[in-house]
């Protein structure tokens, strides 16, 4: 039977000292990919309502169409109700009809300002993602940095 040599004392801190420090090396790396990951999907995010801010403008675009649309059946209709009394364009007609049309000025540019509130919110949020991700991968490095010093720590006391 063989008799394992008993280990001194330095030699059971010095390895303990190498495991905490391998233990700390490891965890430095898992937050650094931790943060890595969560920028990454803060970006993700940033970029989906980036792509939701072109949806918007999209949408306000198909809004004004179909506003212009609906303006150009009442425009037609108010035209015809006119002529069909008997009056001309001039005059108490033709001032309704400029009233008709500088009313519709105004509602374009509401519908147009509703949506480019809403596109610029889109942007907003995607700054805000992405100031989320800088904040996740920075606290990471912080975290990094903490288990590197923690293993250098245990390395200069089962060494040093």
């Amino acid at each position: 039977m063989a008799f394992l040599p008993a280990l001194t004392a330095t030699q059971v801190a010095t390895a303990a000292a190498s495991a905490t420090a391998l233990t700390s090396i490891a965890a430095a790396t898992q937050a650094s990919a931790a943060g890595k990951f969560n920028q990454d999907v803060a970006n993700r995010n940033a970029t989906i309502k980036e792509n939701e801010a072109v949806i918007v403008e999209q949408n306000k675009e198909l809004a004004l169409a179909k506003f212009d649309k609906s303006f150009e059946k009442l425009e037609g209709k108010t035209k015809t109700a006119v002529l069909f009394s008997g009056a001309e364009l001039s005059g108490s007609g033709l001032r309704i009809m400029r009233q008709n049309a500088e009313e519709a000025e105004l509602e374009r540019e509401i519908i147009a300002y509703d949506f480019n509130i809403e596109k610029q919110r889109k942007f907003e949020e995607a700054n805000f993602a992405r100031m989320g991700g800088t904040i996740a991968r920075n606290q990471a490095r912080s975290a990094e940095l903490g288990y590197y010093a923690q293993a250098g720590t245990s390395l200069l006391r089962g060494f040093g």
